[in-house]
């Protein structure tokens, strides 16, 4: 992908038996308005990787600790949400059949986007087919702030992040330490702002994206999950277990709490997920493996649909070939 210049650069992790096997950090930091080279250590806007490594984590958490059950009514804990159907199990597994219009919600403030929020309705779908959807995220956080009475990225910097010591991982990061995300030449490079537009406006209280992150700190939380026992133990082993099968509402739509679930050449079951600006990783408890790819493949315009051919195709071939 680097050398044919569909990303400038690329920081990937390969583990084996939960060791690093190999890591490699190539190419360019950005292209535009100079070329950089990239640098080990440098931080990474996520996108929706902070659903798995954030959000997720504490919802496990809070299903450990009787806080949550899977079969809750999502109003239980939001009394405004539009539909007393909806399941917390539905929002991780993105069954939830969230559907709405909100005109110019990617210019509204903070208030109105989440009061927004609540007056979306329910598809018939629901619980049936997956459709993936930020806003299950969205409020899977504002149920977190609920019982933590504190902003979901605090939340998830100290029931996450200092935990399992990813002591680079942030929600504020300093400029110079990240790589870019994208680029205009009206408004020059995005770099060390989040780039999706929800997190932009909800900041610290946006479970969906936010996090920036090294290759080093992704690899400690990989091999804390893959670990034959989670220490720190965040959430139970029994949940654990649970990650890696199908756990949407019929068994069979293909998504565990949180995760993608994808499958090896054996039938056995591995998490996956990835995030908009590049990111991605892919977790087999059965064999301790795991691959994790960091890239900026909106980086310097938006519209990268090669870059997606390719990552299937690396995932495709990891799966087959490990």
């Amino acid at each position: 992908m680097v050398t044919n210049q569909i990303v400038p650069g690329l920081s990937y992790a390969i583990l084996q038996k939960n060791q690093i096997v190999e890591t490699e950090v190539l190419g360019y930091s950005q292209l535009v308005p100079e070329k950089k080279l990239l640098k080990p250590n440098q931080l990474y806007d996520l996108a929706s990787l902070t659903k798995v490594v954030g959000t997720t984590t504490v919802i496990l958490k809070l299903l450990s600790t009787g806080q949550l059950d899977l079969v809750d009514s999502v109003r239980k804990y939001l009394p405004r949400f539009y539909d007393p159907r909806v399941t917390i199990r539905e929002l991780l597994t993105h069954t939830a059949a969230i559907t709405g219009y909100i005109p110019h919600r990617n210019q509204l403030p903070a208030k109105k986007l989440l009061a927004a929020l609540y007056t979306l309705q329910t598809g018939d779908w629901l619980g049936k087919r997956v459709e993936y959807s930020d806003l299950g995220m969205i409020f899977l956080g504002e149920i977190i702030e609920q019982l933590f009475n504190k902003p979901v990225q605090q939340v998830i910097t100290a029931e996450v992040l200092k935990p399992l010591k990813m002591e680079h991982s942030t929600f504020s990061p300093r400029i110079a330490d990240c790589v870019p995300t994208t680029y205009s030449s009206q408004h020059g490079l995005l770099q060390g702002i989040v780039h999706d537009p929800k997190a932009q406006i909800l900041k610290e209280h946006c479970g969906s994206a936010g996090l920036f992150a090294p290759l080093a700190d992704l690899i400690k939380f990989v091999q804390w999950l893959l670990a034959d026992r989670l220490s720190p133990p965040l959430f139970t082993e029994k949940l654990r277990d649970q990650l890696f099968t199908d756990q949407t509402p019929t068994h069979s739509a293909g998504r565990s709490l949180g995760w993608d679930l994808r499958y090896d050449r054996a039938g056995r079951a591995c998490i996956y997920h990835t995030g908009y600006t590049g990111t991605f990783m892919l977790l087999d408890r059965s064999s301790q493996s795991a691959l994790i790819g960091l890239t900026n493949r909106v980086h310097p315009k938006e519209h990268n649909q090669e870059f997606l051919t390719w990552r299937d195709k690396i995932i495709t071939t990891y799966l087959t070939e490990k």
